[in-house]
């Protein structure tokens, strides 16, 4: 029988170990939900190993690591602050500090502000193209929320926004933009609409009701091939992102585990059960750290 997406931010590490007054502020930044930082990060990481032509920059990976955590919980933030009306008409995120009114509409403008100063504060240690080309996200960042209100497809909105960081990467290395890491990016958007979409299905009965749009409920009974179809696209553009760096044989080799994983995914995901919807989205960090290291083999090989 299905079940209905309930609300599980209190039962993580927030709720065990922080002071009460500080969990509404670290469940606004999604501070006990660490998919998301993983998922923003990897594509950075990917070119920034991509481009290195050997051992990446630790100091660069970094920066990439804090930047990730930092820019993700301002993207939760920014997300919370447009949706606490709809938040509060869905069952999984009705209790969100926003939805609940554990944190006022101020005092969400002011965690984002220093956020979004953090964030900067990362963003000059990088080069000056690296800088321009990480600041150009911001409009993508901030339209995000506005998508699934006029479009199915929020989820390629998403993997706009959330795949950037592979143009940053490259240029935080080279100073440029090169076709590598266009290949990434593109093939990122991909593997963002695959994973965004099972994310999508904890969601589907709420969202149906309240007229919220996603490609969950695009996809309807075609999800399991349609997100077979994205992951495919996914691991077609890394292979030509590898040839066309230079990547040696250990790369390609490697790639079976990532692919392995999206066959694990796509044949074993229940739709219409929130929990398992919910492990295979954060499963995709895994993936994120297969395709690194098999970037990373075929660099150093």
């Amino acid at each position: 029988m299905t079940q209905p997406a309930t609300n599980t931010q209190q039962t993580g590490w927030v709720d065990r170990l922080a002071p009460a007054p500080m969990r509404p502020w670290l469940h606004l930044a999604r501070a006990d939900k660490p998919a998301g930082f993983w998922l923003l990060m990897w594509p950075c990481w990917w070119a920034t190993a991509l481009a290195a032509g050997g051992w990446p920059d630790l100091c660069l990976l970094a920066l990439f690591l804090v930047g990730a955590i930092v820019m993700r919980s301002a993207g939760c933030t920014i997300n919370d602050i447009m949706d606490r009306d709809i938040d509060a008409r869905v069952a999984r995120t009705r209790d969100r500090p926003l939805a609940s009114g554990a944190i006022s509409l101020v005092g969400a403008f002011v965690l984002l502000a220093l956020l979004l100063l953090l964030g900067l504060f990362v963003l000059v240690q990088l080069d000056r193209a690296a800088v321009l080309v990480g600041a150009a996200s911001l409009g993508l960042v901030a339209i995000y929320p506005f998508m699934k209100r006029i479009t199915y497809w929020p989820q390629l909105f998403l993997g706009l926004a959330f795949n950037w960081g592979a143009l940053v990467g490259w240029a935080a290395v080279t100073g440029e933009i090169g076709l590598p890491a266009l290949l990434l990016y593109a093939g990122g958007i991909a593997w963002t609409i695959g994973y965004d979409t099972i994310y999508a299905h904890q969601d589907k009965t709420d969202d149906r009701q309240i007229g919220v749009k996603s490609t969950a409920l695009a996809f309807g009974t075609a999800s399991r091939p349609l997100i077979g179809l994205f992951y495919g696209l996914f691991m077609v553009a890394l292979v030509f992102a590898g040839w066309s760096a230079g990547l040696a044989w250990p790369f390609y080799a490697l790639l079976v585990l990532p692919a392995a994983h999206f066959a694990w995914q796509v044949t074993t995901a229940d739709f219409d059960e929130p929990a398992s919807c919910r492990r295979r989205f954060a499963a995709n960090g895994q993936v994120g750290a297969l395709v690194f290291a098999a970037i990373v083999a075929g660099s150093v090989a």
